[in-house]
């Protein structure tokens, strides 16, 4: 039960942190709005270190940098996808495949799930693919919104190496992992910064990055802890319920229309999460 409330708080937190980072990215660029984003978050978990010490050590830095390799090339993509399009379509194509990695990796190390939870992961990637189908007006006919679903794919594809590199790090790490990760993904984003200088976000853009930051970081330590008590299977798979928030919100401030393939997705989003709690 540890672990799913803590997989809960995590799909929750990421789900406002992908709607203010796709939000900014909309009024800026990318690459610079993950950097805030990344920058912030460093900042968080260093300090979260006090409360949540660990045990520095080899293993706990390199799957750390491996997840920060992962996560800010991800992260842009994702950002640049949210911006592209509609949230309420890109957001639920990460998630499918971001969540489809660990729980292959998971499968193939040998966790075996009750049969209850696995119905429950069945129904929360059936609730994940109705969530991504949007009638109408919202349907990838264009050849930008076509684009936005394979960027967000294939920003699917790094979080999802992403949150298996964190599954590996040693339970006694603490939080060393995700400090090693956000130090490699600002040394690339600071890179691609210097060789393209795109312009900083200011202003409402800057405020929505580092909002967007801090719930990130939140995101990652709630998700880090999930794995540490449960199965990698069970939590990344509520974990990558985050795209309900984002559908929500997108409907709720931007007025991006909920159909009824997804309101049903969120129905059997909730009803998931419940099986995998039984």
């Amino acid at each position: 039960m540890t672990a799913l409330l803590l997989s809960l708080g995590s799909a929750v937190t990421f789900g406002a942190a992908d709607f203010l980072g796709g939000l900014a990215t909309r009024r800026g660029e990318a690459v610079p709005v993950a950097a805030v984003s990344q920058a912030v978050g460093l900042v968080l978990v260093a300090a979260a270190m006090l409360v949540l010490p660990g045990s520095l050590s080899t293993p706990a830095m390199i799957w750390g940098g491996v997840a920060g390799l992962a996560g800010a090339g991800g992260l842009v993509a994702y950002f640049r996808a949210l911006g592209m399009g509609q949230m309420g379509a890109a957001a639920p194509m990460a998630s499918l495949v971001g969540a489809a990695v660990p729980v292959t990796f998971g499968l193939g190390l040998g966790e075996r799930p009750d049969q209850l939870a696995v119905v429950g992961i069945a129904v929360g990637i059936a609730g994940t693919v109705l969530v991504s189908r949007t009638g109408g007006s919202l349907t990838p006919e264009t050849a930008a919104q076509r684009r936005g679903l394979l960027v967000a794919a294939f920003a699917g594809a790094l979080f999802g190496v992403f949150f298996v590199a964190l599954d590996q790090a040693p339970d006694d790490s603490g939080l060393w992992p995700l400090v090693a990760a956000r130090i490699v993904g600002l040394v690339l984003l600071g890179a691609v910064i210097a060789a393209r200088r795109p312009a900083w976000p200011r202003g409402r853009v800057a405020g929505m990055a580092t909002t967007s930051g801090l719930l990130d970081m939140t995101a990652n330590v709630l998700f880090l802890l999930a794995t540490r008590q449960g199965l990698l299977v069970l939590t990344s798979v509520v974990t990558g319920l985050y795209p309900v928030g984002v559908v929500l919100l997108a409907w709720l401030v931007l007025r991006e229309r909920l159909g009824r393939s997804q309101q049903a997705g969120v129905a059997l989003a909730l009803g998931a999460t419940v099986l995998i709690a039984v």
